[in-house]
């Protein structure tokens, strides 16, 4: 009886197992047709922004006719897809509806400078990193908090970050009596209540924050990293919330291997590089 029993548990979780593989070999890539469809806020330099026309690389937006996508992540994407052998096409998409729109299939894959969060890994796939960031603040130059070493010395000031973001939610928490004002719907938004007054600083990552001050020479940046003062993560919750990462549908393993292969031979310093390009073509930089 007991030999009967382990035969039949043996075949149900051999059962099990296949039924699971398969589940996971049917979830199409999505790159069958030889375009990879991303998507982005193009709202987010100098990961993404929108752009008039077709200079310094960018690519048109497919669902908003005349305008073209530029920014790291879209020379992320052309790297993925130039040694796959694809074409890519981009997609603008507000922030909250990144992640939903990979889990319908809506697009193939969010490019869009999203932290790889454990809350975000329930829901996606990741692929990556493609880029190592470090949390810094944002405040104006001639501020009284402009010479703070650590973010004991922001509290009392009022703040903001992105809406949805470990910054909003995760780092201004840790600062002891910040008046944290209403969470900014976009990151254009987020600079724009720094660079009115609204708003004594901002928390954000570091290629925002440089991509800031190019565009507003009025900003400097807050950097506490390696220091007792800084925002205080595990190592296991740096990694997940620093990091930046492709996400994709939940078992889409094919396109998760093709983009990894092209992503893990890059260095950092490969990324650093991208991205001071994308920061001095950024429009806003220029004005």
């Amino acid at each position: 009886m007991r030999r009967i029993t382990a035969i039949v548990l043996a075949m149900l979780m051999m059962l099990a197992l296949s039924a699971t593989a398969f589940a996971e070999s049917t979830v199409p890539s999505g790159v069958e047709d030889g375009v990879l469809t991303i998507a982005m806020e193009c709202a987010y330099a100098p990961y993404n922004w929108t752009q008039g026309d077709d200079s310094n690389g960018a690519v048109p937006i497919a669902n908003v006719p005349g305008s073209y996508a530029n920014g790291y992540d879209v020379m992320i994407g052309k790297m993925i897809c130039e040694a796959n052998g694809w074409e890519l096409e981009v997609i603008q998409s507000d922030w909250d509806s990144l992640v939903p729109g990979v889990q319908t299939g809506t697009f193939d894959a969010v490019i869009a400078g999203q932290s790889m969060t454990a809350e975000r890994a329930e829901q996606v796939d990741f692929a990556g990193p493609y880029f190592y960031a470090t949390i810094v603040c944002l405040t104006k130059a001639d501020s009284p908090y402009a010479s703070a070493t650590s973010i004991a010395d922001l509290a009392g000031a009022s703040c903001t970050a992105q809406i949805a973001t470990i910054w909003y939610d995760t780092c201004l928490p840790q600062i002891e009596g910040a008046n944290m004002m209403t969470a900014a719907e976009t990151a254009p938004a987020m600079l724009m209540a720094l660079e009115t007054g609204m708003v004594d600083f901002v928390c954000t990552d570091m290629p925002t924050a440089q991509g800031a001050v190019a565009a507003y020479p009025d900003m400097v940046i807050l950097d506490f990293s390696g220091t007792d003062g800084d925002f205080q993560f595990t190592e296991e919750e740096r990694a997940e919330n620093v990091n930046i990462g492709v996400s994709l549908m939940k078992g889409n393993t094919e396109l998760r291997e093709a983009i990894d292969s092209v992503l893990s031979e890059m260095t950092a310093e490969d990324f650093n590089e991208l991205m001071a390009q994308a920061i001095e073509i950024q429009p806003l930089s220029e004005d």
